[in-house]
């Protein structure tokens, strides 16, 4: 039976994309396990089993090579049709999914590891929250609250990535996924739709 376009496989990686993809790896894992101070170009190259040359034609350094390593998008999802009950729960849901994935997060990781201690991760992570989650909210609150409401809701988010994923406090990984969307479900509901 002839492949039809959808069913050939995808073609090989070029020598220079394979390269590029392992340097992007290690440096996921450099970053998610040192933090942008202590990991180096060095380290990361010897990760990658390449030259730390080859780091610098790639990335062009160090900053460079975070930005890119460090980038995330939530999916989030679009609420305009969804249950209007349901909404927190949706979200915490989808959350937890974009976490479980194995890429998912790697970037989200980077990012809460090295804010704390670098202003440039935490403006990145200002960026890309003030961008995923207020546009989010956008079809079903009032846009005098979006921005407050956001922020809200990043606070949940970014509070039980922390817990659950980052730094792994005991009693958050031991919850199920379904304790975690009904008991953090209600508050991301109250800061969606609920008086402030």
């Amino acid at each position: 039976m002839a492949k039809t376009p959808s069913s050939a496989a995808a073609p090989p990686l070029k020598k220079s994309e394979r390269t590029r993809a392992a340097i992007l790896t290690a440096a996921r894992a450099a970053f998610a396990e040192q933090g942008y101070e202590r990991a180096t170009v060095r380290d990361i190259a010897a990760r990658a089993g390449v030259d730390p040359a080859l780091v610098v034609r790639y990335f062009g350094g160090k900053d460079a090579l975070f930005a890119e390593a460090s980038d995330f998008d939530l999916r989030l999802p679009d609420l305009a049709g969804a249950p209007r009950a349901k909404l927190g729960e949706i979200v915490i849901a989808h959350f937890l999914d974009v976490w479980e994935e194995s890429s998912g997060s790697a970037g989200m990781a980077i990012l809460m590891r090295a804010a704390a201690t670098n202003e440039e991760a935490a403006a990145k992570m200002r960026r890309i929250f003030a961008s995923q989650v207020a546009p989010m909210l956008a079809a079903i609150v009032d846009r005098s609250e979006m921005a407050m409401r956001a922020g809200l809701v990043s606070t949940q988010l970014l509070g039980l990535a922390l817990c659950r994923y980052v730094l792994k406090l005991p009693p958050v990984t031991g919850l199920s996924r379904e304790q975690i969307v009904r008991s953090v479900g209600p508050s991301l509901q109250a800061y969606m739709t609920g008086k402030l």
